[in-house]
């Protein structure tokens, strides 16, 4: 796939096509973390809640809080 930038006011933009950005889960509100090795430019999404589950889940499972009590860290951790 080939593209060039788009004037966008006083700046320039990518236009990212809807399959792509519906294959890799991007929406309108997905936080994006962009980096560069020097020579290309790359754009991940940041999946925060799923980092956030996870560590609910680690630490409920370190600390062995009852399951009962599991939305509870959640709400916390949010």
């Amino acid at each position: 796939m080939s593209k060039r930038l788009q004037v966008i006011g006083d700046s320039k933009g990518l236009i990212i096509d809807q399959p792509l950005l519906d294959l890799l889960g991007i929406t309108s509100e997905t936080e994006l973390d962009i980096k560069t090795d020097g020579q290309c430019l790359i754009v991940t999404p940041i999946e925060r809640e799923r980092r956030r589950t996870g560590r609910v889940a680690k630490v409920q499972a370190q600390a062995r809080i009852p399951p009962r009590n599991a939305g509870t860290f959640r709400r916390i951790a949010k």
